[in-house]
């Protein structure tokens, strides 16, 4: 059963809710944001997170990890269902699996235990920065039971080849020296994303942009993640990568011929 969410009023100071059962981190955060010029809400668990979050959106929610009875990816789930409330994890875990799980879940964004207040604040705000006010929001539809994933970003294309890669759009489907080679749904639109067209640079913003284009990403993370996973699976060598190619500063692109190293230096 879906409770209706209430529609706040207007109010002119960011509305930030604390779900951290930590008392300690719990008034600490309380207390600085007030500080800050934040309306603060806190909840103790999960489930009465997800009580405050229903009744009123706020504008933020951090969400710590480890909460009792409802573990915090969950109760991120749930969020992400009621409303596009930019939500920011904040946890002593940091592993790469847990932070891209936060991410993939729809989280805005990932803080790890001890921080300053300074920095979780500039988060926050760069978070919020790339958010448009919010109005009403539906209710999910009945059954509804997992955040949806958006649609395929990848247009039609012929097959390609790169290196000993083939990648066929019609069936979605990549080998690799004639093996089939597994690719998530993400990570084949990441591919289809850079070979549309090969050779073009991709900045970081525009990949995120087309491929978690309802998450509110500000961490770029989960990018170099996916990017470190199409190169351990497509790479002859993935720690020197020639397909999958850095523009420093800018993006990635996709080098069909393989970047061609400098030939080294003769000495005099």
């Amino acid at each position: 059963m879906t409770i209706p969410l209430a529609i706040p009023e207007p109010h002119t100071r960011t509305r930030v809710l604390v779900v951290e059962d930590d008392e300690s981190y719990r008034e600490a955060m309380s207390s600085g944001l007030r500080r800050e010029g934040y309306e603060v809400e806190v909840a103790g668990d999960g489930r009465q997170g997800l009580q405050r979050f229903t009744e009123e959106p706020p504008d933020i929610v951090l969400l710590d990890v480890l909460l009792p009875g409802m573990h915090g990816t969950e109760v991120c789930r749930r969020m992400r269902l009621l409303a596009p409330v930019p939500i920011v994890m904040v946890s002593a875990i940091d592993t790469e699996l847990d932070v891209v799980l936060g991410l993939e879940l729809g989280a805005a964004g990932y803080v790890t235990k001890p921080f300053h207040l300074r920095e979780l604040v500039a988060r926050m705000q760069a978070i919020l920065r790339r958010v448009s006010p919010i109005g009403p929001v539906p209710a999910p539809p009945a059954g509804l039971t997992a955040f949806p994933e958006p649609p395929s970003t990848v247009p039609p294309h012929r097959d390609v080849r790169f290196g000993v890669a083939e990648v066929d759009f019609t069936r979605r489907e990549v080998s690799v020296g004639g093996e089939r080679v597994h690719l998530s749904r993400r990570e084949f639109d990441l591919l289809g994303a850079l070979l549309s067209p090969a050779r073009q640079v991709r900045t970081r913003e525009e990949l995120i942009d087309l491929l978690w284009p309802d998450r509110y990403l500000s961490d770029s993370r989960t990018l170099d993640t996916h990017i470190h996973r199409l190169r351990t699976k497509l790479e002859p060598d993935p720690t020197n990568p020639r397909y999958i190619v850095t523009v420093r500063g800018v993006g990635f692109r996709i080098d069909p011929d393989g970047t061609r190293l400098a030939p080294p230096s003769r000495s005099a």
